[in-house]
């Protein structure tokens, strides 16, 4: 399970998940990705769930890359407790993902491997994702429209 090692803060405010990701919306390093196209907190079980999907399908040949990483802590108070008393401890950890953020990478396998291995992922996840691929010759501009 993805969690990082330290924080400056303990617990961290909810936020806003407004706007499209400006960031991390080109495929940087594999040949096929998985673009969000809604925004979401998705938990660090979620990820691992996906990855877990994608490489016992590929039968552990092809090179995934996870472009997201769970570095916001989510608080939780206990069952049936009355208001107040402060916030709850920290209970799990999410990655903010926007639409147009690209969660997962492939390459070293063919497309259709690829593609069936990015439905299974997506089936994981909590949103609506789309499969990219890279342009034949150049980097590709797979932005969000």
């Amino acid at each position: 399970m993805l969690l990082p090692k330290r924080t400056k803060h303990r617990k961290a405010h909810r936020g806003r998940m407004k706007g499209r990701a400006y960031r991390g919306n080109t495929l940087a390093y594999g040949d096929f990705g998985l673009q969000s196209l809604e925004p979401c907190w998705i938990t660090s079980n979620q990820i691992e769930a996906a990855r877990v999907a994608m490489t016992r399908y590929c039968k552990r040949l092809g090179k995934v890359w996870i472009k997201i990483f769970p570095d916001k802590p989510v608080s939780k108070k206990p069952a049936e407790t009355r208001m107040g008393k402060g916030k709850g401890a920290p209970e799990f950890w999410v990655a903010v993902v926007r639409p147009g953020r690209i969660m997962f990478e492939l390459s070293e396998v063919s497309e259709k491997i690829a593609r069936e291995a990015m439905r299974l992922a997506s089936a994981k996840l909590p949103i609506k994702c789309k499969f990219i691929k890279r342009e034949s010759g150049n980097l590709s501009l797979n932005k969000f429209v």
